[in-house]
C-alpha cells in the first residue's frame, strides 16, 4: 500500500477524533452562501516522506500531478502572481479584474535581494547555494513578507521551504532534503496537492544540482477539516489503499527554468474514483 495513504488516513483519523472543533467561534472563512466555515483542527502536524522509497501521491483518490506541478512552476519558475499564467482556475476566487492576486506567492519569489555575492531572488539564491554552498544551513525561502501582506489577496499558506543537504555513507552524490512550513492546510482540498508539489520541487532541484533526492518533511501549524468535508473525508479514508505509483522526471532537463508540467509523470498510478463537488471556503 502507498505510504502516503497511510499517513493521510492516520492524520485524518487523528484530526476528527482528537481535534478542536471551532463551531460557534469567530472564524474568517465563509462558504459561498455566507455561512461561517467551521473546522476540526489539529496543531503542529508533522508528516515525513522518504522520496527515495516512493512518490507520495494518494491512491485513495487521484492527485493531478500535471496541474499541481503547473501551479508550483507558476510560483517558483514563472514567479507570477497572475492567474492568466496558470492552466487551471484554482486561484480565480482570489484574483482581481486583471487576474492579479497581489503581492503574493510568485511576486515574492521574483523580488531580488542584495547578498555578498550579488543580487538574487529567492529561487536563484537557493539554486546558487545548492551548487556552491551545499552544506550551508541557510538555504531557504520565505514569502510571508509582513510589509506586503496588506496587498496580498490571500496570505501565503505554504510560506517557507528549507533545504538541507546530507550524504549517505559510501555514496558519491549528495542528498537533497526539504522542509515545507505551512501555517494552514485544508486537508481534503489541498493536503496531498501540496505534498506532491513540493516532492516534485525537491526532485527538480536535486536533478539540476546533480544530487539525489532524500526526505521531504511537511510541517503544518493548523491542519484542518472543514465541517462540510467531514463526511467526504470519512468515506475517503475508508477506501483500501493501492500500490504507490512510480515517479518520472525528464532526465534531459538540467536547468530548472526549462522544466514544464509535461516533464513530470506518474507511472502505474492506479487510484480510487475522484471525490467531486468539494465545496471551497473563501
Amino acid at each position: 500500500m502507498a505510504y502516503a495513504d497511510k499517513v493521510f488516513i492516520d492524520m485524518c483519523r487523528d484530526i476528527i477524533d482528537n481535534g478542536t472543533d471551532t463551531k460557534g467561534e469567530k472564524v474568517r472563512p465563509h462558504w459561498e452562501d455566507g455561512t461561517p466555515a467551521y473546522t476540526i483542527k489539529k496543531f503542529g502536524v508533522v508528516n515525513r516522506y522518504d522520496l527515495r522509497k516512493e512518490f507520495p501521491a494518494l491512491t485513495l483518490r487521484k492527485t493531478g500531478i500535471k496541474s499541481c506541478t503547473d501551479e508550483l512552476l507558476w510560483i517558483w519558475q514563472k514567479k507570477s502572481n497572475n492567474i492568466k499564467d496558470l492552466h487551471s482556475h484554482i486561484w480565480d476566487s482570489w484574483a482581481d479584474e486583471n487576474g492579479s492576486i497581489g503581492k503574493a506567492y510568485g511576486y515574492q519569489m521574483s523580488v531580488k535581494h542584495q547578498y555578498k555575492e550579488g543580487m538574487f531572488d529567492q529561487v536563484d539564491r537557493v539554486l546558487y547555494d545548492l551548487k556552491n554552498n551545499p552544506y550551508s544551513r541557510r538555504i531557504m525561502t520565505n514569502i510571508y513578507n509582513y510589509e506586503d501582506l496588506h496587498e496580498m489577496a490571500l496570505y501565503p499558506c505554504a510560506y517557507s521551504m528549507t533545504f538541507n543537504v546530507t550524504k549517505r555513507p559510501g555514496e558519491d552524490k549528495l542528498t537533497l532534503n526539504g522542509i515545507l512550513n505551512q501555517r494552514s492546510n485544508d486537508v481534503l482540498a489541498a493536503n496531498n496537492w501540496n505534498v506532491c508539489q513540493y516532492a516534485v520541487l525537491l526532485h527538480m532541484f536535486a536533478q539540476v544540482s546533480d544530487m539525489d533526492v532524500g526526505e521531504f518533511v511537511h510541517v503544518i501549524a493548523d491542519a484542518h477539516i472543514y465541517d462540510r468535508h467531514v463526511e467526504m473525508i470519512e468515506e475517503l479514508i475508508s477506501r483500501e489503499p493501492l500500490p504507490a505509483p512510480k515517479f518520472w522526471l525528464n532526465p534531459d532537463v538540467k536547468d530548472f527554468y526549462e522544466f514544464t508540467r509535461d516533464d513530470v509523470k506518474l507511472i502505474d498510478y492506479n487510484t480510487h474514483e475522484q471525490i467531486k463537488g468539494i465545496p471551497v471556503a473563501v
